[in-house]
């Protein structure tokens, strides 16, 4: 098989445009203008109006609406700055804004996550920030939150929304039950949330679903309460997989829950998160650990009396540390407008902004401004609860690892997969992950 060019040939690739190359798309770009007349390429033009392109990933339809109304408010005032939206796709953002960012026609503002960034900062695709960002933006947002989208020397993002994993709970089940219910001051550690879940469970129901059909984002960021790290980094920066006993406590408890326990449901291991939600609701899994967002699929599709909440994560060693990969806002670095497209993000991160983007998602935000207003220490819906939460959210473990992506997709996930099934046993997992894992990572390092 041939091998794959690691991101970093893509991008010397991408630069050698060969000179003829470039003057014949010049040429051809001033063929255009004089033919017809227009304004060139949609940046600037004769009118002296700065144009953006603004490319967003809200998909709920009242994120989508308060992304639009944003940015119909930034071009109210400011006339000279203009900002076009333009829509994107979780599902596809990768792959498009590659393609994009080697074609030359990436957008100047990029709506991400901080752990797609790696290879596009390392790449030279996305502009660095250092010495655009406002001093306000810098200071309101704390320095944890800075580290996701921290590469080298540079900062390659904005992180504005994140969210963590929690436990939406059929609230009558815990009644009958009569558990203990944790708290974000005493949480379940992971040995009680594993007899907890035995004893929610029987006639036809489980403790817990686990929807794991892309199980290693969850397996990472929930080991960070055990001590997990998993991506270790030598005297000379470069990463290595060790999967140690804090890495092993989430997988291992979720093995047990299923193939022992039975107190897990098996078939839900190959499903994805909104999968599991029917099932939530009929009573047939008593608990679904679940991104803190999920909160209002549950609002607008449960039967009418359901009875719900919010629940943290199980703790361990290290407490309710969680590791979180926040939504983000770049730069792409051909942009030729990178100060005005500075000012219109510090216009859509001001604080009463960046509540409105919060809610509209069901996220939280991460500027401890708007962390605090009122709105979001509601008991509705247990906003209060998620916002207890943030002060333990910390870069995800994998958040600058060169090689992640191929490592999750052609190790990780099938191993993974694998061991939660019963069909490998923690010998196999380790090996896998950490020699086959090792393999990946080293071509991306050389």
């Amino acid at each position: 098989m041939t091998e794959q060019p690691t991101p970093a040939r893509r991008t010397s690739r991408a630069r050698r445009v060969p000179v003829l190359a470039r003057l014949a798309a010049a040429l051809l770009t001033v063929l255009a203008l004089l033919l017809t007349g227009c304004s060139s390429d949609g940046d600037g033009g004769d009118d002296g109006v700065v144009r953006l392109r603004f490319q967003s990933l809200a998909w709920q339809q009242e994120s989508v609406e308060i992304n639009k109304k944003l940015v119909e408010e930034w071009n109210a005032r400011h006339p000279k700055v203009q900002v076009e939206y333009v829509q994107g796709n979780w599902d596809t953002i990768h792959d498009q804004l590659l393609t994009s960012f080697e074609g030359g026609e990436a957008p100047d503002i990029v709506h991400d996550s901080s752990d797609d960034l790696a290879d596009f900062a390392y790449g030279g695709y996305l502009a660095d920030l250092s010495k655009l960002l406002p001093r306000r933006l810098k200071e309101d947002i704390p320095a944890r939150s800075w580290r996701t989208t921290a590469f080298q020397d540079g900062v390659y993002g904005v992180p504005f929304l994140q969210e963590p994993r929690v436990l939406l709970a059929n609230s009558r089940l815990l009644r009958e039950s009569g558990v203990r219910i944790p708290t974000p001051e005493k949480p379940w550690s992971w040995p009680e949330f594993r007899r907890v879940t035995e004893r929610l469970s029987g006639k036809g129901r489980y403790g817990v679903a686990w929807p794991l059909k892309e199980p290693v984002s969850a397996t990472l960021n929930l080991g960070l309460s055990s001590g997990g790290r998993m991506f270790h980094r030598d005297a000379e920066g470069k990463a290595e997989v060790r999967f140690e006993a804090g890495d092993q406590v989430m997988p291992r408890t979720v093995r047990a829950q299923v193939n022992s326990d039975r107190s897990a449901g098996g078939s839900t291991l190959g499903m994805s998160a909104s999968d599991t939600l029917p099932g939530f609701f009929g009573g047939r899994y008593a608990m679904v650990p679940l991104g803190f967002s999920f909160r209002q699929q549950v609002v607008q599709q449960a039967p009418k009396g359901f009875d719900w909440q919010v629940l943290p994560a199980p703790a361990g060693s290290a407490g309710l540390a969680q590791g979180v990969s926040p939504q983000t806002l770049s730069i792409a670095e051909d942009s030729p407008h990178k100060k005005e497209a500075m000012a219109f993000i510090d216009f859509f991160l001001r604080p009463p902004n960046m509540v409105r983007l919060a809610r509209g998602d069901w996220m939280l935000p991460t500027g401890t401004t708007a962390l605090a207003d009122p709105a979001l220490h509601t008991r509705k819906h247990d906003w209060s609860l998620g916002t207890a939460l943030a002060r333990q959210l910390s870069p995800a473990p994998a958040q600058t690892v060169r090689g992640y992506p191929e490592w999750k997709d052609k190790v990780a996930t099938p191993a993974f997969q694998e061991f939660f099934s019963g069909a490998i046993g923690l010998r196999e997992l380790k090996a896998r992950l950490e020699d086959d894992g090792n393999l990946v990572l080293a071509r991306y390092q050389r």
